[in-house]
């Protein structure tokens, strides 16, 4: 490590300690930054922005320099806040290191590239002393995990925030459903559901001129080390939502099964359109997931709980937080908009000087996913020790446009061995 980089830290940690007294007036401008600037990005940023009145956006970072000329252009487009978008030229930042340009640059950093990239880029955020909004899921593989841990634990010593966008945990009507159920509304619970059946997705057709990193860089979804796969991706959500009600007491483990039933063409990648997973806890409790992506089908996102007195469910629609016990409850307001309160609080947490860390349950969640991945693409019963302890690394070769990167193989179940 060079002088000039421990110099760096040195400040960053004398910086972090002022950081309280600094912005708790709320005169002082905060400055964001946003490293991702696909749709995700651009939604996070125009929350930002209308978290807190003196708060300015004033860098960017992506792979690609496409995304995050269209990002700048609808971000400015916004009356609500596209007076306080103050990018400059040369606070445009586009590649692989991109991310370090824009975390030098400003107070708070908003992660939403590829979960592949969360760790790397929230180490480098707490390290140089920032506050952070970090998308979902946070990791890919459980080394990823562990990473965020840590980089969580770095940042209460710090005094950092780092707000998750495990979007339902900041739900007003999801918080007061949760909060009757701890308080023993439906019993021991016995039993909870997470379901996320959903349409198709999408895919980016290989141009010529795209690299082998390139193809895979832009359709991202479709490919495990990218994304996590649709079960760690997007069914996170409510797989969250059932280890919250279950008080994040994860379960011990896990069976389950999954394949590529209608999304199999090879412009899918390597990722696959359905699992079921039946994760067991110690005292017999089960909880049961089943997601689905298969165009021109029913959906439903929604979770669900059993208990020995009644049952529950969330779903987000009307009529759709209710309780079904000796006394029947169904949340009739007051409804928030969730995107908007998780930004809300994270700026909140800054200004008053009371971080908010939501570092445990968005890694031990993303962990809970994986651990449901692994079952289905394994076929084996997978237990949560194990899954604390894999070894299984999905970064490749390196960060390199040139890279050669073979189509990855497909996981089959009683092949793929687990690791």
């Amino acid at each position: 490590m060079s002088t000039t980089r421990r110099t760096f830290l040195a400040s960053s940690a004398v910086a972090v300690a002022a950081a309280p007294s600094l912005f708790a007036a709320g005169d002082d401008l905060l400055k964001v930054g946003l490293i991702g600037c696909g749709a995700r990005g651009t939604g996070a940023a125009a929350n930002a922005l209308n978290a807190d009145k003196n708060v300015k956006l004033v860098a960017l970072a992506d792979a690609f320099e496409d995304r995050l000329e269209e990002s700048l252009k609808n971000l400015l487009a916004k009356k609500d806040v596209g007076h306080k978008v103050d990018v400059k030229s040369d606070a445009k930042f586009v590649g692989f290191d991109a991310y370090k340009e824009v975390i030098a640059r400003c107070d708070v950093v908003l992660l939403t590239t590829p979960p592949h990239f969360r760790p790397l880029h929230l180490k480098a955020a707490v390290e140089a002393g920032k506050h952070v909004f970090a998308e979902k899921p946070v990791a890919v593989d459980a080394p990823g995990v562990q990473s965020v841990l840590a980089s969580c634990e770095a940042a209460k010593k710090k005094n950092l925030s780092i707000v998750s966008g495990l979007c339902l945990r900041y739900d007003a009507g999801f918080k007061e459903t949760v909060k009757r159920l701890h308080e023993g509304a439906i019993g021991e619970i016995l039993m909870v559901q997470a379901n996320d059946y959903r349409g198709g997705r999408w895919t980016k057709p290989r141009q010529p001129d795209w690299s082998d990193m390139t193809y895979q860089m832009r359709n991202w979804y479709n490919f495990t080390w990218l994304s996590g796969d649709f079960n760690v991706e997007q069914h996170v959500h409510f797989l969250d939502v059932c280890a919250w009600i279950m008080k994040e007491k994860y379960p011990s483990k896990a069976m389950g099964l999954g394949g590529r039933t209608v999304l199999s063409g090879k412009e899918y990648g390597n990722i696959y359109d359905n699992f079921s997973v039946v994760y067991e806890y110690p005292n017999g409790a089960r909880f049961i997931s089943n997601c689905r992506q298969h165009p021109k089908t029913k959906g439903d996102m929604s979770a669900h709980a059993l208990g020995t007195k009644g049952r529950a469910q969330f779903a987000e629609r009307t009529n759709g937080l209710m309780i079904r016990a000796e006394k029947d409850w169904v949340f009739e307001g007051p409804f928030n908009q969730m995107y908007q309160a998780e930004h809300d609080e994270l700026f909140a947490s800054i200004r008053s000087a009371k971080p908010i860390n939501n570092g445990e349950y968005m890694s031990y969640s993303t962990l809970l996913a994986i651990m449901g991945r692994a079952a289905a693409y394994t076929g084996q019963e997978i237990t949560w020790k194990m899954m604390l302890t894999s070894k299984e690394d999905l970064t490749p070769p390196k960060y390199d446009w040139s890279v050669k990167l073979p189509d990855p193989p497909i996981a089959i179940p009683g092949v793929t061995k687990f690791s």
